[in-house]
């Protein structure tokens, strides 16, 4: 009944607008990416003074985060489950909701799910597990983001805490599955990142895995950077690179994270007395555990060579460890990964520049915790020792200066995102079609519609 909903959607749309062939849509997502992990990663990648490929898109407006209660009432900070269900689908919904509407379940289609119907090719590239918030919003529907697979539907666990279950969407009760079964039994082109863990299990009513059940489906399965090159090109395509989230390619020194000024026993009894202890300056480091892994830039090819056609494509891309870095305090990991979507943005405009109409579009799903703060206090001349309450790293940048991020959104294990609009960039193709300022949601019509040659849908 699903699928027939968003064939009927999909047919509609082509007989209510002058379809053309040949239009491609690459949606790059930079998860938590706001100016402030842009500028601490151009700062420690290119110098104060340079710039990434991001800074020379010739458009460059904001998007509004926009996310409700379940009861519809507005929240002001969004997750990642709830901004991509926006981009992908045009609809607010609650925070951890995977393409359904708050309150009711009801499913969203999906602006891949959409295009399949009208026989355009869809991929979906992640550094995140595929079935990760961001990348399962484009082919999944369910109600909490954490229901992964057949046995986290029925509660995942997250240290001592148990997280919420789906039990509506088992297929014991009629639903679809868990995400790791829905993107099995998807018809998406070309899926990669990481994820294994969540296929190798035993599917539910079902003496196979997951991966097995993706395989009868069409897709061909593979695990390692080796295979990319050898995949057959008359089946779908899905890469499971790591367990969960791929590694990052950069590091703190020896792993090392933000650390918490230590104030001297004189400063804990008053304020303007005593000295603080700043953490100690690092560099940031290879990762050794990324060296077996393809990076984004590699799949973001091979996505591109698979999906390469006369009709024309969406594909998005995620960077998805700018905000995984972030919430453990880890600014090189952030850094690394803004890396990897600047150079899959290469990738994707030098595609753009051998295929005119291809509308590259980068975006954020929501802001994070992360900012930059004087290396030096701008009170450091007066007699007291002024330090921030958060957690501070030091960077050593190569321009030979300081570089300080602070963390301090809360006293848990993990930061939080945090609230604000976070930026829009695009191609030449976006000119004249990407507004100076535009919602989140709004974002899928503007790519629905060029893709299929429509008149554009009216935006303030």
């Amino acid at each position: 009944m699903k699928n027939l909903l968003f064939a009927i959607v999909g047919l509609l749309l082509v007989c209510s607008h002058s379809v053309l062939a040949g239009r491609n849509v690459i949606l790059i997502i930079g998860d938590g990416m706001d100016d402030k992990q842009i500028s601490i990663a151009r700062n420690y990648l290119v110098g104060a003074r340079g710039k990434l490929t991001l800074d020379h898109m010739p458009v460059r407006g904001v998007a509004q985060v926009l996310t409700v209660t379940e009861q519809g009432q507005p929240v002001y900070v969004a997750d990642s489950a709830n901004s991509a269900t926006s981009i992908a689908t045009g609809e607010i919904t609650s925070r951890g909701r995977i393409a359904t509407s708050p309150g009711s379940d009801k499913s969203l289609p999906t602006i891949v799910e959409i295009l399949e119907a009208q026989g355009y090719k869809t991929g979906l590239v992640a550094t995140s597990s595929v079935t990760d918030a961001t990348p399962a919003s484009f082919v999944a529907h369910i109600n909490m983001r954490y229901c992964e697979n057949p046995e986290t539907i029925h509660g995942a666990k997250m240290g001592p805490v148990t997280l919420p279950d789906c039990p509506s969407y088992t297929k014991a009760n009629g639903g679809p599955g868990s995400i790791s079964e829905q993107i099995a039994a998807s018809e998406v082109d070309v899926v990669l990142g990481g994820g294994a863990k969540h296929f190798n299990i035993t599917a539910e009513n079902s003496e196979h895995s997951v991966a097995e059940l993706a395989r009868r489906n069409g897709y061909h399965v593979i695990e390692s950077r080796e295979d990319l090159a050898s995949a057959p090109a008359d089946k779908k395509l899905l890469g499971l690179f790591s367990p969960s989230t791929m590694p990052v390619r950069l590091q703190g020194e020896g792993a090392r994270e933000a650390e918490a000024p230590k104030p001297s026993w004189a400063n804990q009894l008053h304020p303007y007395l005593g000295s603080v202890k700043q953490p100690v300056p690092m560099n940031c480091e290879p990762n050794p555990a990324f060296k077996d892994m393809p990076s984004l830039k590699q799949m973001t090819e091979t996505a591109l060579a698979r999906l390469h056609n006369d009709q024309g494509f969406f594909l998005m891309v995620e960077s998805a460890s700018i905000d995984k870095q972030s919430h453990e305090r880890k600014p090189c990991g952030s850094i690394g990964e803004l890396a990897q979507l600047n150079e899959a943005l290469d990738s994707a405009l030098a595609y753009a520049e051998d295929n005119p109409e291809t509308l590259v579009l980068v975006t954020a799903d929501h802001a994070q915790a992360a900012q930059m703060i004087p290396a030096e206090s701008l009170f450091s001349k007066f007699p007291i020792p002024v330090y921030s309450p958060g957690k501070i790293a030091l960077l050593r940048t190569p321009e030979g200066a300081l570089l300080a991020v602070n963390y301090a959104t809360n006293n848990f294990a993990y930061e939080e995102h945090t609230g604000a609009n976070v930026a829009v960039f695009a191609n030449r193709e976006g000119i004249g079609r990407v507004p100076t300022m535009l919602t989140q949601p709004e974002l899928f019509a503007l790519m629905r519609d060029y893709i299929v040659q429509a008149e554009p849908s009216n935006m303030h």
